[in-house]
């Protein structure tokens, strides 16, 4: 639960059955992961950059080095909140070695306390792979970005075959020793049954309140990301009209000349 004030670090070993709800929260930089850090168990630096920071159209472009700078960024920018880290696209799916070795740079080069990668059935070795080694990992199942050119963005199992599918895969990464599951975009009587029948926590996000804890895109929180607005995200600020309007504020006023003064600037340091 979060008890703001504190300023213990957080681990993974807080996140544990019937110990929620967890607050989860995206952040890419230091001054944002600041303003969080209070408020939230968990500070997740997603993939999700690429379109919300980048402007990319998909997670799919995003590096290992994006990944690294934006997360050493949140680390440093915040006190107590655990920090996760995702893996991006083709940093891992090609075998558990690989995967280790990106994921310990992660650790290494930002101080994070664990790495988060999509998968399912398939991921369940190198899931077991990393956290043999020390390496804690968080799982995501149900809809995966990464995966969009292969599945789209679409609500993962509407019939009974595909619910038995995403199911398979919650059970085979928790078995694989992950601490919790991201459970995103899923119908809810699906991800309900997948929380109550885990031993770890799930995380929802756009599926399920009966989730362990919820995760939201912070940019999508505070309506800065106008791209596209999920149906499931609730704005509890709308900072991009506020943005707008100051810059509108500012540019009229300097084309107004309605500026400081030299007298009142900043003179700097003495010279000569």
């Amino acid at each position: 639960m979060s008890v703001p004030g504190s300023e213990r670090r957080l681990t993974v070993r807080h996140f544990r059955k019937g110990g929620g709800p967890y607050v989860c929260l995206t952040a890419y930089t230091a001054p944002v992961a600041r303003l969080l850090d209070p408020h939230a168990d968990l500070l997740l630096v997603g993939d999700s950059l690429g379109m919300v920071l980048y402007g990319l159209d998909t997670t799919v472009p995003v590096t290992l080095e994006m990944m690294i700078a934006h997360g050493a960024a949140v680390v440093r920018g915040s006190r107590r909140a655990c920090v996760v880290i995702d893996m991006p696209f083709g940093s891992y799916q090609e075998s558990p070695p690989q995967a280790f070795r990106n994921a310990a740079r992660i650790l290494a080069e930002t101080g994070c306390a664990a790495v988060k990668l999509e998968g399912g059935v398939e991921m369940a070795e190198t899931i077991r792979f990393l956290t043999a080694r020390g390496v804690p990992v968080c799982g995501h199942i149900g809809l995966m970005p990464q995966a969009v050119h292969a599945s789209g963005y679409r609500v993962q199992g509407r019939d009974a075959a595909e619910a038995a599918g995403v199911t398979a895969d919650a059970h085979a990464v928790a078995a694989a020793g992950a601490f919790a599951l991201v459970i995103e975009g899923t119908t809810r009587p699906l991800a309900t049954a997948i929380t109550r029948a885990l031993p770890i926590p799930t995380i929802g996000i756009g599926a399920a309140p009966e989730c362990d804890g919820q995760v939201l895109v912070s940019d999508d929180m505070l309506g800065l990301f106008t791209a596209f607005t999920p149906r499931f995200v609730k704005r509890y600020a709308d900072l991009g009209a506020e943005v707008s309007r100051a810059a509108a504020a500012y540019a009229e006023d300097v084309r107004a000349r309605r500026f400081p003064a030299a007298e009142h600037c900043f003179d700097g340091p003495p010279t000569g």
